[in-house]
């Protein structure tokens, strides 16, 4: 097979990049749009649960409903941000009315952030949405199909974070 051939079966065209695997193409694409429909995702469910939530923030929600309280440095290294933004972000979610602080007692120069009663409830009202929106979008699927989807995004996540 020639260099030519051996270029548009490894996925090359035209001036892309040579040798690059078909499957790592189609997983960029694939993972791309994801990714821009799971942004502008966020941000409608962010507004949904306070119109002057930041999109950014409903990961945030996510964590502490999942894990319960956590430390601001904690939710930084979650969410993977800097503790400046971090703080920028709770502040504002504070004011809301969503979260709260209260001393860490095992360390109390520390504090925990956790969701207030009105943040929790706003946040599960539209995290049951969203998770009906799934089970219709994914009603053909099998059960183990959905299963082994959360496993592999699961493991692209924990490979995200070594």
């Amino acid at each position: 097979m020639g260099a030519a051939e051996k270029g548009v079966k490894d996925g090359a065209r035209g001036d892309a990049e040579p040798r690059v695997d078909r499957e790592f193409l189609s997983l960029e694409r694939e993972l791309s749009l994801l990714m821009r429909r799971a942004r502008a995702s966020s941000g409608e469910m962010a507004r949904q649960v306070h119109p002057d939530l930041e999109p950014a923030a409903y990961g945030l929600l996510v964590c502490l409903d999942d894990s319960g309280p956590q430390r601001a440095t904690d939710l930084a290294a979650y969410i993977g941000v800097g503790k400046a933004t971090m703080s920028r972000q709770l502040r504002a979610m504070e004011e809301l009315g969503l979260v709260s602080r209260e001393p860490d007692p095992a360390d109390g120069r520390a504090w925990l952030i956790r969701l207030t009663p009105d943040g929790r409830a706003r946040f599960r009202t539209v995290r049951a949405a969203r998770r009906a929106r799934y089970v219709r979008q994914l009603q053909g699927w099998d059960r183990a199909e959905v299963a082994e989807l959360a496993r592999l995004l699961g493991r692209l996540n924990a490979g995200a974070d070594a």
